[in-house]
């Protein structure tokens, strides 16, 4: 028998939206930003020779500058103030993170509430500002290297410096705004915009290609079967759950006793969802967007570097599965799916897992399982961004083609359409609660005895 809320929720309608004013503000202001982004990768940073540049990232579009590419949406091959886009933001998360999980203090700040939170947020920005601040001399130094700059000399530097700290200042700005007052992930959003925007682009590319021979029909059409399989996919994966019998016992309030009840407690097989594809390749991004600029003039490390871990490279796919594998843990245990704080939390309500003792024991029931889900999450996020990595670099394939680019695609179009049907879902809550009360109010007004005079 279905509860009133999944009656509610089967019975939705996306008619309701034009009457949840909320939600549709939410969602105006969200593509607004959106909009806001897009505008800004076309505004280039003062200084570049955006010829040169064209023809260079032209060249460098199938090797690591394509990826570059796709997670800026496009921003670095017109060297725009977006160039270094959210990255240097996502990998000072992932460094404040880890930094929370080995040192006790700041372990113990994240658990002071809303203070502890902000402190964090505060020094994810400092970090981001610093990696930003590095990034951008290094693709500074190296464009003067590459010979892509009209004028080189530390007036180019300084205003190059600026201007991609600045943009990607912006950009973690403008994530947290679509976050706390639009609808979706901010982060999130802003690299899924990205790459939607450019895909038309590479679609026109790919077949090009194929109209020119580079590419064969039969690769074309294995392509396109390809990355509807991995859709197909990557849905049936971040829908899978693992479910877990909860029960709550029977309970009295003043002279009234209450059955006790049961649900389930969901678990799904990948809890961190796009974060450790996007983690695994900001790390890669990281090393490698200085040595794209540089050219011919790339040094030893760099180039020793690009070698063994130019894409498809054997070291380059073992680093990518491992990051990806080491994120899925990582983020699973300290932020999607806390099980201690989910422990307390049926601890608190009197509910409990049937057989297993609340408190520790109960932690200890849900690590073991979380744990061996997360073998087989794991393993199909390897899986999806692996594969294709392997026939792009094989068959020249476009990035946006890729497992990485579709995971992320599919996994923020489900998490944003999820947040939406919730808002909708909530203002049918509202909607009701304001009916019963009118009715109450009726009644109460019908019931009532005439004044005495």
């Amino acid at each position: 028998m279905a509860s009133a809320a999944e009656q509610m929720a089967a019975n939705l309608s996306w008619g309701t939206l034009g009457k949840a004013t909320d939600l549709r503000s939410r969602i105006f202001f969200t593509i607004g930003l959106l909009m806001v982004y897009r505008l800004g990768t076309y505004v280039p940073v003062p200084g570049i020779d955006g010829t040169a540049l064209r023809n260079f990232m032209d060249d460098a579009g199938q090797g690591i500058g394509g990826m570059l590419s796709m997670f800026t949406g496009g921003a670095i091959k017109r060297m725009g103030i977006f160039a270094l886009g959210i990255m240097p933001y996502i990998s000072a998360s992932i460094i404040i993170q880890l930094l929370a999980s080995m040192i006790p203090a700041l372990e113990q700040m994240k658990k002071e509430g809303d203070a502890g939170r902000k402190k964090m947020n505060q020094w994810t920005r400092y970090g981001t500002v610093c990696l930003a601040i590095l990034q951008g001399f290094g693709i500074a130094k190296s464009i003067e290297a590459g010979g892509l700059a009209h004028t080189p000399g530390m007036y180019f530097v300084v205003s190059c410096v600026i201007t991609l700290v600045a943009g990607t200042m912006f950009l973690m700005w403008l994530g947290e705004q679509i976050t706390a007052r639009g609808i979706g992930n901010g982060t999130s959003l802003i690299i899924f915009t990205g790459i939607v925007a450019e895909i038309p682009h590479a679609l026109a590319q790919f077949f090009s290609q194929g109209r020119a021979g580079v590419i064969s029909t039969p690769v074309i059409l294995g392509v396109l079967v390809m990355v509807v399989a991995v859709i197909a996919f990557v849905v049936f994966m971040e829908r899978a759950l693992r479910k877990i019998h909860i029960q709550y016992p029977r309970r009295q309030v003043g002279m009234k006793v209450y059955d006790g009840g049961s649900s389930h407690l969901p678990i799904k097989v990948n809890p961190a969802g796009v974060i450790p594809a996007i983690f695994a390749s900001s790390l890669l991004l990281l090393p490698t967007t200085i040595a794209t600029f540089s050219g011919e003039n790339t040094g030893p490390i760099m180039s020793t570097i690009l070698a063994y871990f130019g894409h498809g490279q054997p070291l380059y796919l073992l680093f990518f599965v491992s990051m990806i594998v080491f994120f899925a843990y990582f983020y699973t245990a300290n932020v999607s799916f806390k099980t201690d704080e989910v422990a307390d939390n049926l601890k608190n309500q009197n509910g409990f897992i049937p057989g297993i003792r609340p408190g520790k024991k109960t932690e200890e029931y849900l690590d073991y399982v979380v744990n061996r889900i997360l073998v087989l999450g794991a393993a199909y996020l390897a899986l999806v961004c692996l594969l294709p990595e392997i026939l792009i670099s094989q068959f020249s394939i476009p990035f946006y083609f890729g497992g990485t680019s579709v995971l992320i695609v599919v996994s923020v179009t489900m998490d944003t359409i999820n947040q939406i049907q919730s808002h909708l879902l909530a203002h049918q809550y509202e909607g009701l609660i304001e009916k019963s009360q009118l009715r109450g109010k009726k009644r109460s007004t019908a019931n009532r005895p005439p004044a005495r005079r």
